[in-house]
């Protein structure tokens, strides 16, 4: 098993690679837990790709999950996993006692991806923001440190928070290739089909549902917010910069007016994303509040 202090450069290789709004989160983190939370992310990175190659068949790429899944699952048990990016994780998973039940849980978030595109109701589509979301929240937690259990109901509902943003901006672009993330029930209350989704057809009805989406994204902003125990803001301060980014984003997705059904998603520019990362680098050195979603 290797060690905390070797190389993860294959995991920072796929972290630099991704362009990641996650992954700028990081820079305010201590030098140990920037490195443990880059592996961690270029294996969410990694399943999550293998779930998204439309180009390789199905059967396939399920074969690849559950082939993560037991190589993650010796990572977990001590043993000694295959896979490059699971080897760099290690050291991380031992020393931050990550469970292997929430690697679990995520993978079973990804192969949702392979089974649905569509989702019978709301609370389905909650479900899939908690595996691929939520539990990406309640690992990192473990890196970051905390000390009241709260911290697990807070990671649960930014999660959720950055999740249904992402659905939101991303309607058009998913449409592309064939799914539709909000609910069957929600687009028959609102009086929306799949097909006008799937065709890009815009009206006052998707803008409507729109809306609703992001009601449901700025609720889960304002409950991480009231349950963030004061005495671990100081160690969520990544975490709290992801809120303030997606916090930006969904803003900016109502202020264009719902206007997602677009190949192109609404996008925070480099300059916005600067700006948020030296406010909250401030803020952590003189000890301000950081909340500023919600």
């Amino acid at each position: 098993m290797t060690t905390a202090a070797e190389s993860t450069a294959a995991s920072e290789q796929i972290t630099q690679r991704s362009g990641s709004n996650l992954a700028l989160a990081f820079v305010v983190l201590p030098p140990e837990k920037r490195t443990a939370m880059t592996a961690l992310y270029a294996f969410c990175r990694e399943v999550d790709d293998v779930a998204d190659e439309e180009t390789v068949p199905q059967a396939e790429r399920r074969e690849r999950l559950s082939a993560w899944r037991e190589d993650v699952r010796r990572a977990c048990d001590g043993g000694q996993p295959q896979f490059v990016v699971n080897r760099e994780l290690q050291p991380f998973i031992v020393k931050y006692r990550l469970p292997f039940d929430l690697f679990d849980e995520l993978i079973r978030g990804v192969e949702m991806d392979l089974d649905q595109t569509r989702y019978p109701d709301t609370e389905s589509v909650d479900r899939y923001c908690y595996r691929v979301a939520s539990v990406v929240g309640l690992l990192s937690i473990e890196i970051f440190g905390y000390s009241d259990p709260q911290c697990r109901v807070y990671a649960e509902a930014l999660g959720k928070a950055l999740q249904w943003t992402n659905i939101l901006r991303d309607i058009g672009n998913d449409a592309g290739r064939g799914r539709v993330y909000v609910s069957e029930a929600e687009l028959r209350e609102f009086g929306v089909t799949p097909e006008e989704i799937l065709a890009l057809k815009d009206s006052d009805r998707f803008r409507r549902l729109a809306a609703a989406v992001g009601k449901r994204a700025r609720d889960y902003f304002i409950k991480a917010r009231n349950c963030l125990p004061a005495g671990d803001r100081r160690s969520m301060v990544a975490a709290e910069l992801m809120g303030t980014v997606y916090w930006r984003l969904l803003r900016k997705i109502e202020e264009n007016g719902y206007a997602v059904l677009t190949k192109d998603p609404i996008r925070l520019s480099r300059f916005q994303k600067i700006s948020l990362i030296l406010r909250a680098w401030l803020r952590v050195k003189t000890g301000i509040p950081f909340a500023s979603y919600g």
